[in-house]
């Protein structure tokens, strides 16, 4: 089994002669036969009297075992283990007794053979298993073919049971030939069965089980002296990870679980989801429940889920670990021991809600629903002092801008008004208090001064500016609904929700609101319903969507939009749950629309269909196969484009590297989209050759292998850096389509995370001759800097602003990129990561993954009358703070460090986890890279990881400890 060489045992060589260079003494030509005897060394160099006696003293030993007097072995064997034992040396030397007795090595070993086995044989096995560390070019392992040999000789009760009595070094090179001698053996086996190396796990336990009893030893030694690290290695190179569980102790286990979890990544299946199964175990063990909790979430295992979420007794702790699924958005089903049944076709009922209610306490459903985090968002903006409205002059500071004097710009206002929409909407979101649309004047409301499908972006945008305010919001929206224009009501749809999003209630007006409006006649209306549903239900996975949407997807007479939007929306809904239903309705429209050579596969709205099946395995890795395997049959150029929406989905933040490959030799391809003539197309006609003429014009897929690659990437920095470089060389050389792409799979690697890198290479980008590649790198400058009010990025948009003045596309998505930057006011985030960056949202990934597929065709969508599909960001928003709550859910200020958060894995003793903090009364809000810690031990927080919802509990011992200080 490969390792990742990150984490790799670091052994001596196993060449003696390469091994002492390396210790600083060079006795390569030293062999029994030339070893002198006048006591000088071969270099010349003469040895202290004291060297000279330890020397002597160990040849005559050696002559004591070579006597035919048994008696004098057991004395003789004990003064050796004792010299050796109590040898000290330097860090560059051999100690001496080994470099003194390694000439004797060959002849120890040949009278080693003629012994009868007994407790004396034992010992001197040991003896030879300590020496052959210096001299194990004889024979391959030999430190552990002795070792094992001692093991088989002496009593169960034997003293010389544990390897550690000889010292660290000894330890870390049986270690090593361990592993070499389970590879070996493992191999043997294969071999003899005929077998892959699967299929030779069940008879392999009986050839290695005196192994893996060693390598426990080992393993239990490292434990107890600082090396978690080496132990696991080793227990994974003898396929035995989840054995460490049985060895650690509460002094250890901390450091051994962060240094599994931090392997993830780095890992191929299936040994990343049993280190992942091994940490749980530990925590579990420990009583370490929001730990277990966070990796039950990252494994999608509602049994997990639920065992982990019904463990705890303190009600504290079942209300911390419900903030924490529902930030992730678990479905509420899986808390359930018998979750409610589905309710039949057509019925729109609350039986499920009821049965929720039942039970869980109110408390536990508040904090699972998240219905308290629009009052408490707007608490967090008044401490901070952002409660104010922001007008667009403030967000663009067009006095900054360098516009030439003199010269008039070409001013659209209809599209710097629709500009105008999204930046009051992104800037404003969530404080439900803008001056453009909720607090402006009864009939002079911003709508009204954009044109058609601008009225319908203006009106949704009702629902950012209301985020999460399902009282409040739904009165402001219901008024648009009756409108006589019908953009105006499409928008007001959306706009509910849209206010819906990672919000849970117990009225459930999203579903009433929205479902009548699915059957009706207006094409826009049934769209905006259908799309407001995968907003305000994402990853429910409620059933109840089922007989509502999966008609619209199988119905052969609609148009591919409608389709692919409710397709969409399903999997916004079910994201991650691997639907059953869905997925085959999603695969027999594929297939009988090819079977009929419909047309409508070829459109730009077949992508969304694609991504709506991709969603459903978002993290669910090999779970996508059979899928695959179905599209593979479909022989149409969307086909192509499916499968690697769904693969780059299934592997998402798991930062595979066989996948990223995979997707890589995706943008190799040079496919020719130039038209052709008409004689050519008639000549092609008469070859009837259908594969050909389909697939010469499409390279769709390569835009989403280039997204895919960011997409698998993101969750690891190490993958995540690398593959910044991969698109730089892909920027220089790619085809059209996957320079277009590049920006974006930037901005989804580092969305709501401005480094300094990654703006200078968009800002070269913003530039470039292609505008479609500037577009995309302006829009992508806006996801990268989202909620961040970074300086220097708004700084580059106005630049960007007077440099594209006479550009509408361009200064369009410039003003976009400004809103974005501002989102919140600085408050809200769109970066998936959470709880230390460990967990993945999946709904916030849905999100940012539809946005990236509208821009993939941004003249197609988004520059045309689809602008709405901006919002498809809005699940992926939430707000970045720490809020920290007492026993009754009252939030209390208590001193906080916030700093760059640092990796501590493998660091001996209590090293810091920040750096460069500086000192907060809470509420404060949190960057993407940040973390924070208790300033003072006043309190006891309930969870790991110091963001978002935080209960504190006062601890007992402060005021004792500080009378005593007093």
């Amino acid at each position: 089994m490969t390792r990742p060489t990150d984490f790799t045992i670091q052994v001596p060589s196993q060449d003696p002669k390469k091994n002492e260079k390396q210790n600083g003494s060079d006795n390569s030509s030293k062999t029994p036969k030339n070893a002198k005897k006048d006591g000088k060394e071969e270099d010349g160099e003469e040895l202290s009297e004291e060297d000279q006696q330890l020397k002597n003293e160990l040849e005559m030993l050696v002559e004591r075992l070579k006597e035919n007097n048994t008696s004098l072995y057991r004395p003789a064997l004990e003064t050796l283990r004792t010299l050796i034992r109590t040898s000290t040396s330097s860090m560059t030397s051999v100690p001496k007794p080994l470099k003194f007795l390694r000439p004797h090595y060959p002849s120890l070993q040949e009278l080693y053979e003629t012994w009868s086995p007994s407790e004396e044989k034992s010992l001197f096995a040991d003896i030879l298993s300590v020496l052959a560390m210096t001299y194990s070019d004889t024979q391959p392992r030999g430190t552990l073919r002795y070792r094992l040999l001692s093991a088989s000789l002496r009593s169960s009760d034997s003293p010389l049971a544990d390897p550690g009595t000889w010292g660290h070094e000894y330890v870390r090179h049986l270690a090593a030939e361990l592993g070499e001698e389970y590879a070996y053996r493992e191999q043997e086996v294969a071999l003899e069965s005929g077998k892959d190396k699967q299929s030779t796990q069940d008879s392999l336990p009986g050839t290695i089980e005196d192994l893996r009893n060693l390598a426990k030893q080992c393993a239990k030694f490292f434990l107890s002296h600082n090396a978690e690290p080496d132990a696991v290695d080793l227990l994974d190179e003898l396929e035995m990870v989840d054995g460490i569980a049985h060895l650690v102790d509460e002094n250890t286990f901390g450091r051994v679980c962060l240094y599994m979890i931090r392997c993830v990544t780095l890992l191929p299946p299936p040994d990343d989801v049993a280190f992942l199964r091994t940490a749980h175990a530990i925590y579990v063990q420990y009583h370490k429940f929001p730990e277990a909790l966070s990796l039950a979430i990252r494994l999608c295992d509602p049994e997990l889920i639920r065992e982990d979420f019904n463990s705890p007794g303190n009600p504290l702790m079942k209300r911390q670990l419900a903030f924490l699924l529902s930030r992730a958005q678990v479905p509420l089903e899986w808390l359930h021991s018998h979750p409610p049944h589905s309710p039949r076709e057509g019925d729109v009922d609350l039986e499920g809600e009821a049965e929720y209610e039942e039970e869980f306490p109110d408390d536990i459903m508040e904090c699972l629903s998240n219905v308290h985090l629009s009052q408490t968002f707007r608490e967090f903006g008044k401490e901070l002092g952002v409660q104010e409205p922001k007008s667009l002059e403030d967000v663009y500071k067009s006095h900054l801008e360098n516009t030439r004097a003199g010269t008039s710009a070409n001013v659209d206002s209809a599209r710097a008004n629709l500009a105008g929409t999204f930046v009051n909407a992104f800037v404003n979101a969530g404080f439900g208090n803008d001056k453009l649309m909720v607090e402006a004047e009864e009939g002079s409301s911003w709508i009204y001064k954009n044109k058609e499908h601008g009225m319908m972006s203006a009106a949704a945008s009702l629902g950012l500016s209301l985020l999460w305010d399902t009282d409040v919001g739904l009165s402001q929206v219901d008024k648009y609904t009756y409108s006589s224009e019908e953009y105006i009501k499409a928008g007001a749809l959306l706009a509910t929700g849209i206010l819906n999003t990672n919000v849970r209630t117990e009225a459930d007006a999203a579903i009433a609101l929205l479902g009548d409006q699915v059957d009706n006649k207006s094409l826009l209306l049934k769209i905006s319903a259908i799309v407001g549903l995968g907003f305000a239900y994402a990853g429910t996975h409620r059933d109840e969507l089922l007989p509502l949407l999966l008609p619209i997807v199988a119905d052969d007479g609609v148009t591919m939009e409608l389709a692919s939007m409710a397709a969409l929306s399903l999997g916004f809904v079910f994201v991650g749950s691997e639907n059953g239903e869905v997925t085959g309705t999603i695969l027999q429209v594929f297939m009988d629309r090819f079977d009929r050579n419909d047309k409508s596969l070829d459109e730009k709205w077949a992508r969304f269909m694609a991504l709506g099946l991709g969603l459903l395995y978002l993290g669910l890795q090999d779970a996508s196969d059979a899928t695959l395997e179905t599209l593979k049959a479909i022989n149409h150029p969307i086909s192509k484009t499916a499968q690697i929406i769904v693969e780059a989905c299934a592997f998402a933040g798991t930062g595979n590297v066989l996948k990223v490959q995979a997707m890589l030799h995706h943008c190799d391809e040079h496919i020719d989209t130039s038209p052709k003539d008409k004689e050519k197309e008639k000549e092609k006609e008469k070859q009837d050759n259908k594969e050909e003429s389909e697939q010469k014009r499409d390279d769709l897929f390569q835009a989403f292998a280039v997204i895919g690659i960011a997409l698998i990437a993101m969750g690891e920095e190490i993958g995540a850096e690398m593959c910044l470089r991969q698109f730089n060389h892909l920027m220089h050389y790619g085809e059209p389509i996957i320079r277009k792409s590049i920006p974006l799979a930037i901005g989804l690697v580092s969305a709501s995370n401005p480094q300094l890198p990654i703006l200078d290479t968009l800002s070269r980008y913003s530039h470039d001759n292609d505008l479609q590649v500037a577009v995309n790198a302006i829009f992508a400058m806006g996801l990268v800097g989202a909620g961040t009010n970074n300086a220097r990025l708004a700084q580059m948009l106005r630049q960007l602003a007077g440099y594209y003045y006479k550009e509408p596309d361009c200064l369009f998505m410039v003003r976009l990129a400004q809103g974005l930057v501002h989102m919140g006011k600085g408050t809200i985030g769109i970066n998936p990561f959470f709880c230390d960056r460990t967990i993945m949202s999946r709904v916030a990934v849905a999100g940012l993954l539809a946005t990236l597929t509208a821009f993939t065709d941004s003249k197609g969508f988004i520059l045309d009358k689809y602008h709405w599909m901006i919002y498809f960001l809005a699940p992926a928003m939430y707000p970045q703070f720490l809020i920290t709550l007492d026993e009754e859910r009252n939030g209390i200020p208590v001193t906080v460090r916030v700093g760059q958060a640092l990796e501590v894995v493998g660091q001996a003793g209590k090293p810091r986890t920040i750096s460069g903090f500086q000192t907060h009364q809470t509420p404060v809000r949190l960057g993407t890279t940040e973390r924070a810690e208790l300033a003072t031990e006043e309190y006891i927080p309930f969870t790991h990881a110091l963001e978002g919802f935080v209960i504190l509990q006062k601890n007992p011992g402060w005021e004792k400890d500080d009378k005593m200080e007093v």
